[in-house]
């Protein structure tokens, strides 16, 4: 029997990239459970907007997400209709903040491993270091 965590890694991973051993156990698991099955549905059709990187589709998947009446689904849906606006343009336009973060990310984990080790002093001079070699 499969653990929370593997079925939550089957429905968000592309379908490909499923192994020959997972895709009997989802097909199964989604012929058993008609919500999952759903819940599967909608989350392939948003991970289609974020892939295809259209946007346009959003308020469907919205009203769609909230007839469903699945509460997981329908409380991300809440939520992407707070700043429906700028989510819209995150699923449509091409541009997107990962490097930044990922830069965010990386200093973030310098710092951690310098707690209480040293100064301000060296942890710039580190920081920047790092930076000419990425």
């Amino acid at each position: 029997m499969a653990t929370v965590r593997e079925v939550t890694g089957w429905l968000t991973r592309h379908p490909d990239s499923l192994t020959e051993d997972e895709r009997p156990q989802l097909k199964a698991l989604l012929e058993r459970c008609p919500e999952l099955e759903l819940a599967d549905q909608h989350i392939r059709a948003f991970a289609t907007m974020l892939t295809q990187l259209s946007g346009h589709d959003l308020p469907r998947w919205i009203s769609d997400a909230h007839a469903a009446g699945l509460p997981g689904i329908s409380f991300f849906a809440k939520g992407l209709e707070q700043d429906l606006d700028a989510v819209t343009v995150g699923l449509t336009g091409r541009w997107n903040s990962g490097p930044v973060e990922g830069r965010v990310n990386h200093i973030k984990v310098i710092k951690r491993q310098m707690f209480g080790r040293a100064g301000l002093p060296l942890l710039r001079k580190r920081v920047l270091l790092t930076a000419q070699r990425t």
